[in-house]
């Protein structure tokens, strides 16, 4: 495989992300795998699907996707044998723009998602939640907003478009993965790999590493090097897991 070179961030760019560093609570480094690569990645990188947790995805929005267009996103996850959990998760969001009350909330956090195509800051509010409930807003046999607690109801309320109500809104999926933390050889923190299996057929494998934000520039550029050595496409086309499940979800209903 020819390695391409991985893109630059312009100077207006990186001056966003170095305004950013400072107030988000973690960093996530991001990059996905064609889907023609991905059994050659998987066994170079030594990930054993056996070690594998199953989880289920779906997310609540309107046909339009006009929650998704005005930056809210609303996950609900089933995790095996875990509790399920809930999030509303607002993006793009700056951490200066983030109320200083919310800071304090528990499950609450403003993290900043790194790739090769560029970076994103996102606050989100998680909120634990039975499985047995998750399952029944999945099945649609129960409501978003019975779900929800009160302040994701407040955060939610507070962005969504005037021109949608919450009668608007459907369960979107779910969507089936699997996510394998791995620690491989040669490198010096764990990583997560996530193949998320869609609808239409095609499958997503994400591979991440999370860092604290003075970390950052470093373990960016020791994962780009260790991943570079191990075939990883570093210049290939990536792919939005939310926006491609939205996708395929509203391709499916149409």
């Amino acid at each position: 495989m020819t390695e391409r070179a991985l893109p630059a961030y312009d100077a207006e760019q990186l001056a966003g992300l170095l305004a950013a560093l400072p107030g988000v609570d973690s960093i996530e480094l991001k990059l996905t795998v064609p889907q023609a690569d991905q059994r050659t990645v998987v066994k170079g990188l030594g990930i054993d699907s056996i070690d594998a947790v199953i989880r289920q995805a779906a997310f609540v929005d309107d046909p339009e996707l006009r929650l998704s267009a005005a930056g809210v996103v609303i996950r609900a996850r089933r995790t095996q044998r875990k509790p399920g959990d809930v999030t509303v998760k607002l993006r793009p969001m700056l951490p200066a723009d983030v109320p200083e009350e919310l800071r304090e909330v528990a499950g609450f956090k403003v993290e900043l998602d790194a790739s090769p195509a560029g970076f994103t800051c996102s606050a989100s509010l998680t909120s634990n939640v039975s499985d047995k409930k998750v399952r029944a807003l999945m099945n649609g046999e129960r409501a978003l907003a019975d779900v929800l607690d009160d302040t994701q109801r407040d955060l939610l309320a507070e962005r969504m478009p005037a021109s949608v109500q919450m009668t608007d809104l459907r369960v979107l999926g779910p969507v089936h993965l699997l996510k394998c933390k791995f620690s491989p050889d040669g490198f010096s923190r764990s990583m997560t790999a996530e193949l998320w299996m869609l609808p239409d057929g095609s499958r997503i494998l994400e591979l991440s590493t999370k860092c604290e934000p003075l970390q950052a520039f470093h373990v960016a550029a020791e994962t780009k090097v260790f991943l570079a050595d191990h075939g990883v496409d570093l210049g290939a086309p990536q792919e939005l897991k939310t926006a491609s499940a939205l996708a395929a979800f509203t391709a499916a209903s149409a």
